[in-house]
């Protein structure tokens, strides 16, 4: 019997991403600039490689196009009733000490969205807090995760869990001095709201 083809990991390009999200949705670098609150000129910096947006900062173009954030993952993904990935496949998004692994949510077609996060000391999601529709919840594989929910700050260490409603304000870091592993699962409660995320 053959051994099964194992495809590699793919490694997103946002700056790709990005401009095929635009251009897809008929959008003007200065129509996104103005729905995101971004400059045209990082917008531009993102497209062209030369800058690494931080994960609020996705959320807020991912709000701004009115796509679900998987959208950057492949926005052009066959979405199936049963996703099946090996873990040398996963669809890995880098970003300032950290990297972002889908775990299938960008090609199902139910409304739950799970990643992996792998944050170097000193990681977090940016500068922004997020906010966005459904239920968000967050488990600590390895070392600290500082999750910030409205005002409320919660230390979660390995085994810990968050469970939230999403649209509270919030933000993630890692505090402390080693690599933090977290799985990250986003629940989509509505049906004509699936794509709309929010930010502050």
């Amino acid at each position: 019997m053959s051994s099964p083809i194992v495809k590699e990991a793919t490694s997103v390009d946002v700056g790709t991403s990005l401009r095929q999200l635009r251009e897809a949705h008929n959008v003007s670098m200065r129509a996104l600039a103005q729905l995101s609150g971004l400059s045209a000129n990082a917008l531009s910096m993102i497209e062209r490689g030369k800058s690494s947006p931080s994960v609020s900062t996705l959320y807020r173009l991912a709000e701004a196009l009115q796509v679900p954030v998987t959208a950057f993952f492949d926005h052009q993904a066959e979405h199936k009733n049963v996703v099946f990935i090996k873990s040398a496949e996963r669809t890995r998004l880098s970003f300032m000490r950290g990297l972002w692994e889908g775990l299938g949510g960008e090609q199902f077609s139910g409304r739950v969205m799970p990643f992996l996060l792998t944050l170097e000391n000193g990681a977090s999601s940016g500068p922004n807090t997020m906010l966005h529709g459904g239920s968000e919840f967050a488990f600590c594989i390895r070392g600290q995760l500082e999750f910030q929910v409205e005002n409320k700050v919660y230390l979660l260490e390995t085994g810990d869990s968050l469970l939230f409603e999403a649209n509270l304000n919030h933000r993630w870091r890692n505090p402390g001095g080693v690599v933090t592993n977290v799985l990250v699962v986003i629940f989509d409660g509505s049906e004509e709201d699936h794509s709309q995320l929010m930010l502050e």
